[in-house]
């Protein structure tokens, strides 16, 4: 395949190199060659974006090719090396095996590649949270004073040591703020999404889960405002859903923001209700601007910059997507339910 941009060319070359490396193929799709790319997008002049972008989403697709080409060969020859014998045993007596090509990607696993897609497009990193964490990224770097009364709206998994199960990924909004703090000095704008678990003590029913997935989102730079805010959550939440839809915010508090919003979106077509106004909206998330303190907290001047954070729920974007009626099919493990995104 043919590019137009050395830079693209140079990229290709450098990812068949670590293709080649690589024990687990899959992970040349996280690979920083292609992060690089699609961060280059939003420093070009607006006229050269879409072209460049074309061209970095064919290599991403002619990288994709490569892993169903590994994929075929492996299907040709496969080997379970948990199997109680050895490649000298007649074909006849071996135990049969499942062909690979009747999985299929976990709905939450396909929505979470499109969320950071889209991001990627949109000029934003996408970084992992994690899976155990600590009181102070959890509460204190967040605005949570010790004895504040919103430490009680989490009903959090913790170990006997203090350790936490992350109830939400605005955990590593202190880490980013600080990873990413020398964009600044250079006039670029810090700008990362965090798709990943959380964990909360939840009673179990149709629309709550004790494990389910998050994507926290954050951007800071001078003269940031509300308005970008919104205009930003417009424009992902419209390309997700293919459709162009208004947003609409209203207050709410959060610790970590201020001022703090929930923002309602137009109902996608998929779920249109009555005629009323209320029946028109969708309230979706918790969103605000980025609080001075927590700024403060990860060494950035509230004087200077400014920023906005948001954190959705993935399952109920993917429930409302597809109308899905109980958020526990996910983790089922139900062949007929995961048929449906074969």
């Amino acid at each position: 395949m043919a590019y137009l941009d050395p830079q693209i060319t140079d990229a290709l070359d450098s990812l068949k190199k670590e293709f080649k490396d690589l024990k687990d193929k899959s992970a040349i799709l996280r690979s920083p060659t292609i992060k690089k790319l699609f961060s280059e997008i939003p420093k070009l002049e607006p006229s050269k974006r879409a072209e460049f972008g074309k061209e970095v989403n064919k290599l991403k697709i002619e990288v994709t090719s490569w892993l169903d080409d590994v994929s075929s060969e492996s299907d040709k020859a496969p080997i379970d090396v948990t199997a109680p014998f050895d490649l000298n045993v007649p074909a006849e007596l071996r135990p049969k095996t499942l062909n690979a090509s009747l999985g299929s990607i976990h709905p939450i696993s396909a929505e979470l590649d499109y969320i950071s897609d889209i991001a990627y497009r949109m000029g934003f990193n996408v970084e992992s949270s994690r899976l155990i964490d600590d009181d102070y990224h959890m509460f204190t770097s967040l605005n949570f004073p010790d004895d504040h009364p919103a430490r009680d709206d989490y009903d959090t998994f913790m170990t006997t040591d203090g350790l936490i199960a992350p109830a939400h990924t605005s955990t590593m909004q202190n880490r980013l703020l600080k990873k990413y703090k020398p964009n600044l000095d250079q006039g670029l704008p810090i700008a990362a999404i965090i798709p990943d678990r959380v964990f909360r003590n939840e009673d179990l029913d149709a629309t709550h889960e004790h494990t389910f997935y998050q994507f926290e989102g954050i951007y800071v730079a001078k003269d940031v405002a509300v308005g970008n805010l919104i205009a930003t959550l417009r424009t992902f939440l419209s390309e997700y859903f293919k459709q162009d839809l208004q947003a609409k915010i209203q207050p709410f508090y959060f610790p970590f923001t201020e001022p703090s919003f929930e923002l309602a979106i137009q109902r996608p077509d998929s779920l249109k209700k009555g005629d009323t106004e209320a029946d028109q909206w969708l309230e979706l998330l918790g969103c605000g601007m980025i609080h001075p303190n927590v700024l403060q907290e990860a060494g950035i001047d509230p004087r200077e910059y400014s920023g906005f954070a948001w954190g959705c729920g993935v399952e109920r974007l993917i429930m409302m997507k597809y109308e899905i009626d109980d958020i526990r099919h996910f983790q089922s493990g139900k062949l007929e339910f995961l048929r449906q995104f074969s």
